[in-house]
């Protein structure tokens, strides 16, 4: 596997465990690797060309991620989300995009805003027709573009720390295009209260949004039996 660099510098800008870390990170949440499904160290090294240096390494990153376990004596898998990771992930979202909203509210441009919201409205649009995947996309920008818009960096990365888990539990079907609608409507509503500069009904909505997010997801794993 090559270390990818940033050109004539020849700086390197992303290392092989950082690597590994990024591609075994999609398989899961892509579900290209199956809850519950083994990894073998040695099988991704020798796919990779490495040796299990970066391998441990990058399934240590992982772990903490929550995305895979490790059993004694078992080996190492991939983990089964359940109610409990549902709960403390919407938690830790609720923390940095009550406070993110209130500050996007203020700093992010109107033009931004304007453009998110069009976004938003025309990927309804999409959803009406059977095609779910602007929603997606809408969804996710959305939420990181205002946790951005801050421009602090540590929230930036508390926040990119939880989207891997959020993809994985969309691939697996617990927040399932049914509720494309309702979280529409919360996004519009956040969307306006910032371009009105209204800090207060902004992360008022941004709580409401997120506690029917948390109890969307968990009716969604029940009615899906993904969870253990």
């Amino acid at each position: 596997m090559a270390v990818q660099s940033s050109g004539k510098s020849g700086l390197v800008v992303e290392s092989i465990a950082d690597q590994l870390y990024r591609i075994l990170c999609d398989r899961i949440v892509t579900g290209a690797f199956a809850p519950g499904a083994r990894l073998d160290p040695g099988a991704i090294a020798a796919e990779f060309g490495v040796s299990r240096t970066p391998v441990r390494d990058a399934l240590a990153r992982l772990e903490h991620d929550q995305l895979i376990e490790t059993r004694p004596r078992s080996g190492t898998f991939v983990a089964r989300p359940g109610v409990r990771d549902v709960h403390e992930v919407c938690q830790l979202r609720k923390g940095i995009e009550w406070v993110a909203t209130g500050l996007a509210a203020s700093l992010m441009p109107a033009d931004r805003i304007a453009d998110l919201r069009a976004e938003a409205v025309e990927a309804l649009r999409a959803v009406e027709k059977g095609d779910f995947e602007p929603f997606f996309a809408s969804d996710f920008r959305i939420h990181r573009e205002i946790v951005a818009a801050t421009g602090n960096d540590r929230l930036v990365r508390a926040r990119g720390s939880v989207e891997p888990f959020v993809a994985w539990l969309r691939i697996l079907g617990a927040t399932g295009p049914h509720r494309a609608r309702g979280s529409t409507e919360r996004h519009l509503q956040i969307l306006d209260a910032m371009a009105a500069r209204d800090v207060a009904a902004a992360q008022e909505a941004a709580a409401v949004h997120l506690d029917e997010v948390e109890e969307w997801t968990v009716a969604d794993m029940d009615s899906n039996a993904i969870s253990t």
